[in-house]
Order: structure tokens, then C-alpha cells, then sequence
């Protein structure tokens, strides 16, 4: 095999482990379903719980890359405080290991049976939940067909005189081999694609671990470049916890590298002849030590990067919060984000409705403007969310998610109209002070009782879109008709006065046109709760 035919296999072999390990990645993600979706929210200030969510959500989605990402996203969203992240990017170290130690046993024979099976399910099952699985056991047999590809097309190195010179030139200096090993990871933006060529090598007999550990080491900080690079454009937050995972990586490095012979006496002697183990043992021994170890200092991490990069920032709050574009590649827990941007935009909505009844039931002009900035910051989240969803439901999704994109599409619709009644409410005020009309006895407390029943709508149906609660959806019916019959019975009581002549024409125009802006408010509202039914 000449050069040009081992760089094309090899290649190739990595192409395949890489595809395969997202396959095998997504399948999880997808089948564990809306359990990953809150798991990373369950992080608490106990940075243990922290360690053993990262290690967790890395296992599943198969990449610790992607977890630092998503916890940059979240920590530039205001979800999780700086003091969290450290414990969860620390998991996500040690979750990373898993892809190593199973790459790093030979089942390259019984790969095509992972394949053929998986795909012959791909095929003809019709239940998302089947499929998943199938793209599991398909992900599962394409990376252990590159490992194969790649450990064939490095046989020739083992006998390669230019090769044997390079590689004593890394094994001789400690820091050229850390210095290789960022920079292929850098490159490849994957620890576990490193790990897998290490690993190919040493199923070949080309390297051994004097060679193997300081590339591993630099393989952990390579890593960062990922999350180095999704904190460009954050807030400063976000870049201090991509910091951590830099800082964390890099002492680690500077702890282990004098004990290198250790570590090697450790790996050899739990598996003499299997170099191949040893390389995955070496990555999982590294990761979980300097996790020990740094895990009860993490404190000063937080010191020393507030230190570097001084001062905080606060979160902008006039656009998105919970949407970042990063998450996409983590499908479902995009989902999640877009559940509370919405929701977040329906508390909005509700908010300004109570603002503006207060505005035109106490005749508060000072809270008038403060309507028309939450219509404005309304306004821009419908837009944001919708090319959000647009983005999101371009990637394969688990009926359920995908369904709830659908029902969002026509939620954001609902809520931002029903900031739009707010606004209508707020210009009755205005007209209300002008005209120096009064409202006051029977008509304003019919109309209090109407705004009672309408707010208890939209309290409704946010708690039930937000739970996806049935229950509370199925509640909806029984106000709407409430509303629906005050707005009824206040239009016959009104007619009445008019004909009494104890109200005023125009005070009467204006005291309508507000009950049927709450009973549009009411409507949809029941809008919302029926994309739960």
C-alpha cells in the first residue's frame, strides 16, 4: 500500500468513526427522549450532582465537545451560573472516556452484524421509537468499521523507517507529544476521533505508551478550541466557563505530566499485552483524576477566570434569552429552549394585560409607555422564536418534538396577538383620560369580574402549554364560556343603562370595545390550551 492509498483508507476510517459516532449519538439523544431534555436542568449548586449530569449527557450524546457548548449556550442564557458549569464541563471530561474504552476493544469482526441488522430496521420499521434504536446499533457498527478501516491502513507504518523517526522524535519530548495531541484534536474537533487513531495505532503495534499519554494529554486541551469558539459573540460569562474548561484541561496537563511513568506502570499492569487498553484506560485514569483532584478546588477556577476576564455582564433581556443557534445540534434540548422563550413570551404578554387594565382602571399614564416597550419586546420574540422553530424543524426529531414545533408555530401566533389586545387596551386608556369619561358602579365591576375571568384564561393556558398538562387544558373549556357569557350578559346590562341614560355614548363605545378585546383575549388564549388537547 503506497502513501497516497494509506492516507485515503485512513481518511476514509475516520470519516466513517466520526459518522457513526453521531449516528450512534443521536440515536440516544432521540431515544432517550425528553428525559435528556431536562436532565442538564436538574444541576443544582451541588457540583458532584454537576459532575455525574456531565458525564451523563456526554455518555448519551457522544461528544463532550457538544456538551461544553451547551453549557456556554446556557450559561450565556442565564440558566446556569458559573459556579454549575464547572462541575457539569468536569462530566463532561469523564463522559468522554466511554467512546475510548469502547473503541478500544476488538470488535471490528462482528461490525458488518451491527450494520446489516440496523440498517434492514432503518429501512422497513415505520415507529420512530424502533427506528432510534436501529440507528443506535447502525451508529454502533459504522465506528467499529472505521476503527477497522483506520487500524488497516496504518499496518504499513509499523514498518515505515520515516515513521519510526517521527515517532521517537514525539516520544522524546514530553511536550511535543501534548503539543500533537492538541493539534489533531483542534483540527478534527474531537477528543474521542484522536483517542479512536491512537487507538487504531496501537492495534498495529506503531506506537506504544511512552508515545500515547502525552498525545492524550493534548488531546484534552484540543478539545477547548470547540467551546473557546462557541463563546465568541457571548456574554462574558459565557466565555469565562469556556475558560474553565480550557483551565481545567491545561493544569491537569501541567499535574500529570511528571508522573507520566507512573500512570504507564498503572495501565501496563492492568493490561500487559493490550496496548490498545491501555491507550483507554490512560484517557479514563487522566480524566477522572484531575476531576478528584480539581473538583474541591473548582472555587478558585471561578477566581482565577473572574481575574482574567473581570466584571459581568448583564443578560439583554429585549430579545431571546433561552435561544441559542449552537443548540441546534442538540436537538432536543433546542426543543426545551423553545418551550421557555415561549413561555417566557406568553408571561410577557399576560404581564402587559395586567398592566394595561391597571393603566385604564386607575388611569396610570405612567404605565402606558412600559406597555408599548413590552409590545416592542413581543413583537421581536415572535420573530426570533419563528426562525428558531423554522431551524429547528429542519432536523430529525421524535414525533412528539416535532409536534410540538407544529402546535409553537401557532402558539407564538396566539400569544402575540393577545399582546396586541394589550395595546388596543392601553390606547382605550388613552382615549378614556381624554374624553375624561368615567366608568365606575355596575360597569366597572362587571367589567373587573370579566378581566378576572380573562387573566385566569391566559394563567390557564401558560401553565397548561408550559406542563403540557391536559388537565389544566381541559379546564379551559368551562372559563371560556364564562367569558363568552359575561361579555353576553355586560352588551344587555349596557344597552340598558344607555336606554336609562345613567351612561354615556361615547364612555359606552369605549367600555365595549374593551370587553371585546377580553373576550378575543379569552379566545386566544382557549387557542392555546387546545395545541395540549
Amino acid at each position: 500500500m503506497d502513501v497516497i492509498d494509506m492516507v485515503i483508507k485512513l481518511f476514509g476510517g475516520l470519516g466513517l468513526f466520526l459518522f457513526g459516532m453521531k449516528l450512534m449519538g443521536d440515536g440516544l439523544e432521540n431515544a432517550a427522549g425528553s428525559k435528556l431534555k431536562g436532565i442538564l436542568e436538574k444541576v443544582t449548586s451541588n457540583k458532584y450532582l454537576g459532575v455525574l449530569i456531565g458525564a451523563l449527557v456526554t455518555a448519551v450524546i457522544q461528544s463532550s465537545s457538544a456538551t461544553t457548548v451547551m453549557v456556554v449556550s446556557f450559561v450565556n442564557a442565564g440558566l446556569m451560573s458559573l459556579v454549575q458549569s464547572v462541575g457539569v464541563i468536569m462530566g463532561a471530561n469523564i463522559g468522554t472516556t466511554i467512546t475510548a474504552q469502547m473503541v478500544s476493544f476488538d470488535l471490528n469482526k462482528i461490525a458488518p452484524i451491527f450494520i446489516g441488522v440496523g440498517a434492514i430496521i432503518v429501512l422497513v420499521s415505520k415507529r420512530k421509537k424502533t427506528k432510534d434504536i436501529a440507528y443506535i446499533a447502525l451508529g454502533f457498527g459504522v465506528l467499529f468499521l472505521g476503527m477497522g478501516m483506520m487500524s488497516e491502513s496504518m499496518q504499513p507504518l509499523a514498518a515505515s523507517s520515516m515513521f519510526k523517526e517521527t515517532i521517537a522524535i514525539i516520544g522524546s519530548s514530553r511536550f511535543l507529544g501534548v503539543l500533537t495531541g492538541l493539534i489533531m484534536t483542534a483540527i478534527v474537533q474531537s477528543s474521542s476521533a484522536t483517542t479512536g487513531i491512537l487507538v487504531a495505532l496501537a492495534t498495529t503495534g506503531s506506537i506504544d505508551m511512552n508515545v500515547a499519554l502525552p498525545i492524550i494529554f493534548g488531546c484534552n486541551i484540543g478539545t477547548c478550541v470547540t467551546a473557546l469558539l462557541a463563546a465568541v459573540g457571548s456574554n462574558k460569562t459565557a466565555k469565562k466557563a469556556a475558560l474553565i474548561h480550557l483551565l481545567f484541561n491545561v493544569i491537569g496537563v501541567i499535574i500529570f505530566l511528571p508522573f507520566v511513568t507512573i500512570v504507564i506502570d498503572i495501565v501496563q499492569k492492568i493490561n500487559p499485552t493490550n496496548v490498545a487498553r491501555q491507550v483507554a484506560n490512560a484517557h479514563t485514569i487522566f480524566n477522572l483524576c484531575v476531576t478528584i483532584i480539581l473538583l474541591p478546588l473548582s472555587k478558585y477556577l471561578v477566581v482565577i477566570v473572574n481575574k482574567i476576564i473581570p466584571g459581568d455582564e448583564i443578560i439583554d433581556n429585549v430579545g431571546a434569552i433561552y435561544l441559542d443557534e449552537k443548540l441546534l445540534e442538540t436537538p432536543m434540548v433546542a426543543t426545551g429552549q423553545v418551550l421557555k422563550e415561549t413561555v417566557r413570551m406568553a408571561e410577557l404578554a399576560k404581564n402587559n394585560v395586567e398592566i394595561s387594565m391597571k393603566a385604564f382602571l386607575e388611569n396610570d399614564e405612567k404605565l402606558i409607555d412600559t406597555v408599548y416597550k413590552n409590545e416592542q419586546i413581543i413583537n421581536t420574540l415572535e420573530k426570533q422564536i419563528t426562525n428558531y422553530l423554522v431551524l429547528l424543524s429542519s432536523h430529525d426529531l421524535p414525533e412528539e418534538d416535532s409536534q410540538t414545533i407544529s402546535n409553537t408555530f401557532h402558539v407564538i401566533n396566539d400569544i402575540e396577538r393577545i399582546g396586541d389586545h394589550a395595546e388596543n387596551i392601553v390606547e382605550l386608556a388613552i382615549e378614556k383620560n381624554e374624553t375624561k369619561v368615567n366608568i365606575k358602579g355596575e360597569a366597572k365591576e362587571e367589567l373587573i369580574n370579566m378581566y378576572s375571568k380573562t387573566l385566569e384564561a391566559i394563567t390557564l393556558a401558560v401553565n397548561a402549554y408550559s406542563k403540557n398538562d391536559i388537565i389544566e387544558a381541559r379546564k379551559m373549556s368551562d372559563v371560556e364560556n364564562a367569558i363568552d357569557k359575561y361579555k353576553k350578559d355586560i352588551r344587555e346590562n349596557n344597552i340598558k343603562r344607555l336606554n336609562n341614560k345613567t351612561c354615556e355614548s361615547n364612555g359606552s363605545a369605549i367600555f365595549l370595545d374593551l370587553i371585546s378585546n377580553l373576550e378575543r383575549i379569552g379566545d386566544h388564549s382557549n387557542n392555546i390550551a387546545q395545541t395540549v388537547l
